[in-house]
């Protein structure tokens, strides 16, 4: 049994196709055919840029802004307390 894409055997198919299809909708055929794989390879690459664009976000949010050490107080965060009493509307009752 010899090599099923040889010679003949290709112009075999391409003979049974052309008989099934006509010489006027084959290349109707090919033309949907090369759009179908286009919008296959144009999906793709919107997937794939996608899901870099979200590892940069990613990359971008996770990244610190200051170099502080997990156990340092930032200054501008850090509560101060008055010296004032408050008092509550509770505290009038």
């Amino acid at each position: 049994m010899g090599d099923l894409f040889s010679g003949p055997h290709i112009i075999l198919i391409v003979l049974v196709v052309l008989l099934l299809f006509g010489g006027k909708k084959i290349p109707e055929l090919m033309r949907g055919l090369g759009r179908g794989i286009r919008e296959f390879k144009d999906a793709k690459d919107n997937v794939s840029r996608e899901i870099e664009d979200h590892m940069n976000d990613d990359r971008k949010t996770t990244s610190p802004t200051s170099p502080t050490s997990p156990g340092s107080t930032n200054n501008s965060t850090a509560k101060t307390t008055s010296t004032s009493p408050t008092t509550s509307p509770a505290d009038h009752n």
